[in-house]
């Protein structure tokens, strides 16, 4: 019965299948005078939430979110506690990779974000750019919180996020 309702909305274009089991409400551009693509991290979200998985944006993905890197990944990928595992959305591939608990560590969803993508640009790319881009884009609590949640990271990661804190290293 469910699945003819689904059907049926799928028909009249109310909701568009993304993938099976997956729907959402398709957004349409009076601008570009087409219908966008999905939302490629609510796609990931709602598939981790099915599964009970807890997921972070790992890599480019995160460099990009944070506005750390202008460089779109073609390749998107999220750390899970989950296993390994890809899904087709639309002509998009997201990967979840699984990864240790000591990569999951981090309380805040922010703070897992802010790792990965210093993980991912590395130690010799810290520049007062980086940091001030990071201070601008955390509210204090945020800031407050990254500092905690990297107290036991490595210790370079931990000096960022003192730096980006506002606190003396």
């Amino acid at each position: 019965m469910v699945d003819v309702t689904l059907s049926q909305l799928v028909s009249e274009g109310v909701i568009r299948r993304v993938s099976r089991g997956l729907y959402d409400l398709p957004k349409h551009s009076e601008a570009l005078g087409i219908t966008l693509s999905p939302d490629i991290d609510e796609i990931a979200h709602a598939y981790a939430r099915r599964f009970r998985w807890r997921i972070i944006p790992a890599g480019a993905w995160a460099a990009n979110a944070l506005g750390l890197s202008t460089q779109v990944p073609a390749r998107i990928t999220y750390l899970s506690d989950g296993p390994n595992r890809k899904i087709e959305v639309g002509k998009q591939t997201v990967y979840f990779k699984h990864a240790r608990p000591k990569e999951m560590r981090t309380e805040g969803e922010i703070s897992s974000l802010v790792v990965q993508a210093l993980r991912y640009l590395g130690k010799d790319e810290m520049s007062p750019e980086i940091i001030a881009r990071l201070r601008s884009r955390l509210s204090p609590a945020e800031r407050r919180s990254l500092l905690r949640d990297t107290q036991y990271s490595t210790d370079w990661i931990f000096a960022v996020a003192q730096k980006v804190a506002g606190e003396n290293v």
